[in-house]
């Protein structure tokens, strides 16, 4: 399929604009004590709006964009580390599992990624941060929480995605806004 010149400037434009709001969520979130996970997972729903708009390649354009322009931008690293290790990348990489056959498998995947993610936090968080091993939870405690919460997040992310396509997205194109 060829895109018109109108159609690519419109999905640049779209990505540039929810990188922007992207990148302000991780400096919100790197500059409140409170709440930051929770903001970082609102950034990563503009990776998932760029996918619904655009494609997958426009959403991991926004993580990458975002990712960069967070790591530059935003003294506090905290906020955009996690969502280069996790949050971002997510919303693209969940797009791609959910079009595989089978309930169960989705699952086993979204699973397999969420904790290859935190398996990586968490080595991280020992190694790099020589976070002390005696302040760290056990870490069969940190993985069973992890994968419920993990799981509530992606029931959640779901439904503001499909938010986002009937409410927003659908809006926004009986408004005439799209070209």
């Amino acid at each position: 399929m060829v895109l018109s010149m109108g159609e690519k400037t419109r999905k640049l434009t779209l990505s540039a604009l929810f990188s922007a709001f992207a990148v302000v969520l991780l400096f919100i979130a790197s500059v409140l004590p409170t709440g930051q996970l929770g903001i970082v997972a609102a950034a990563s729903l503009f990776v998932a709006a760029a996918v619904v708009e655009a494609g997958i390649g426009a959403g991991a354009g926004v993580f990458i964009v975002s990712s960069a322009l967070g790591m530059l931008l935003i003294p506090n690293r905290s906020a955009p580390l996690l969502f280069i290790l996790f949050f971002g990348y997510y919303p693209a990489l969940k797009s791609v599992i959910e079009r595989v056959k089978g309930t169960a498998l989705q699952w086993a995947l979204k699973l397999l990624v969420f904790n290859l993610a935190l398996t990586v936090i968490w080595f991280f968080m020992l190694e790099i941060l020589f976070a002390p091993i005696d302040s760290m939870p056990a870490p069969l405690l940190v993985y069973l929480g992890g994968n419920a919460i993990f799981a509530l997040y992606d029931y959640g992310f779901t439904k503001a995605v499909w938010f986002y396509i009937y409410r927003v997205s659908k809006h926004r194109r009986k408004q005439g806004i799209e070209s």
